[in-house]
């Protein structure tokens, strides 16, 4: 008898931590998307920063100053989120995000805006699909992921919006 009520505790304990938001928050899974993802925040602030400076076009760095602004505060969530977690937040961009702002850097004129607005649409296409892959889960991770795709989704449209108008607008 002992044995199966040692048993049966031990297996309802197992199923409560399994179920549990702080075990889904664990995962190691999101703990990777939160990084990544924080990292991306991170990166695009830094790049929104530089098209507000280097953009020729008011339409770009317009877009510039709302990716600052969106990513910012997407940050502030995904860091808690990553809090929640139990994973120390990244403080900078990873080492690739790191090289693009390098090469964005050195660019000017249309071209800057151009190769700026390119990247920005490819990003937020590959952003997206990795954030709806992660929205699907139940960790703490995807409910960042869930209120975040809004705002991917308006930069991806503005950003089309730019290529599409081939960066034409107000100097």
């Amino acid at each position: 008898m002992t044995k199966k009520l040692f048993l049966s505790i031990s297996v309802a304990t197992a199923l409560a931590f399994a179920t549990s938001p702080a075990a889904l928050a664990q995962s190691k899974g999101g703990q990777q998307f939160l990084k990544k993802a924080i990292e991306g925040n991170l990166a695009e602030v830094q790049m929104g920063k530089l098209a507000q400076e280097m953009g020729t076009r008011d339409g770009v760095r317009s877009f510039g100053k709302q990716l600052e602004q969106d990513h910012a505060a997407a940050n502030d969530k995904a860091s808690a989120a990553a809090s929640e977690a139990g994973l120390t937040p990244p403080t900078e961009p990873n080492k690739k995000q790191k090289a693009e702002y390098d090469r964005m850097s050195k660019l000017s004129g249309d071209k800057f805006d151009r190769t700026f607005v390119r990247h920005m649409v490819a990003d937020h296409k590959k952003d997206i699909k990795e954030y709806q892959q992660e929205a699907k889960k139940n960790d703490a991770a995807s409910g960042y992921a869930k209120d975040a795709l809004p705002t991917l989704e308006k930069h991806l449209q503005a950003a089309q919006s730019l290529e599409g108008r081939g960066t034409t607008g107000s100097r």
